[in-house]
């Protein structure tokens, strides 16, 4: 877009961002009337839902303000409904402390143990307050092949994810930004999903596998886990 804009205007300064700075990119996008903030605290537009990336082109250049969406959630409370752990505690406010997102990517440390059961087998992040919103009826699949699932991870089984060594989750994650976890965090998030799963051998063989594992995070984690099958 920059490279656009200097062919019409000449050279100018500019930077681009895409998720790759600590920039307010959702309070920018709904001044700039791309959407509102929903009651989720994501951003909303009546024709795309909220499933969209936002990126930003900071310029020098001189350029007229646009003009800022208004609220469309109405009286909808179903993206705080269907929240797992409760984490949407009011209107537009998010404990990020409480939210699936926040604590299978960015949590470093152990995980609340009072919020793995509400976890269900949420291993990489958590859309349920998406998928809720009305608004979503309205969003098309992207054409490109870079949004497809790759390595299979739609239909795979967490038995078979959580056997993978680090090699393995480096290489089957290339270019994927779950890779971004490490594969500690991984291990401990695949033990809480099978730690909510119904009781099965391959499952228990599983756990015991990495029971002795050099990682106390995912000890705690699988130890955890095999636990609840005994209550």
């Amino acid at each position: 877009m920059a490279k656009r804009i200097e062919d019409e205007v000449g050279p100018f300064g500019y930077r681009a961002f895409v998720d790759s700075a600590p920039v307010l990119e959702r309070a920018l996008a709904e001044k700039a009337g791309l959407g509102w903030i929903g009651k989720h605290s994501n951003i909303v537009n009546r024709k795309a839902g909220s499933w969209f990336f936002l990126g930003e082109l900071y310029t020098t250049l001189p350029l007229p303000a646009d003009q800022a969406e208004s609220d469309h959630c109405g009286r909808c409370t179903e993206c705080i409904d269907i929240c797992p752990t409760q984490a949407i505690v009011a209107p537009y406010t998010v404990d990020a402390r409480r939210c699936i997102s926040y604590l299978t990517i960015e949590l470093d440390g152990p995980i609340p143990e009072s919020l793995r059961p509400l976890m269900g087998n949420r291993i990489f992040g958590c859309d349920d307050c998406l998928m809720a919103c009305p608004w979503n009826r309205f969003a098309t699949p992207a054409a490109g092949d870079e949004f497809l699932p790759r390595h299979g991870l739609d239909s795979a089984n967490l038995c078979d994810l959580f056997a993978w060594d680090e090699e393995t989750f480096l290489h089957r994650l290339e270019g994927s930004p779950i890779r971004r976890m490490g594969h500690e965090r991984w291990l401990r998030n695949i033990a809480v999903a099978l730690g909510n799963a119904p009781y099965s051998t391959t499952i228990i063989a599983a756990l015991n596998s990495r029971r002795l594992h050099p990682s106390e995070l995912v000890r705690e984690h699988v130890n955890w886990a095999l636990a609840r099958f005994t209550q």
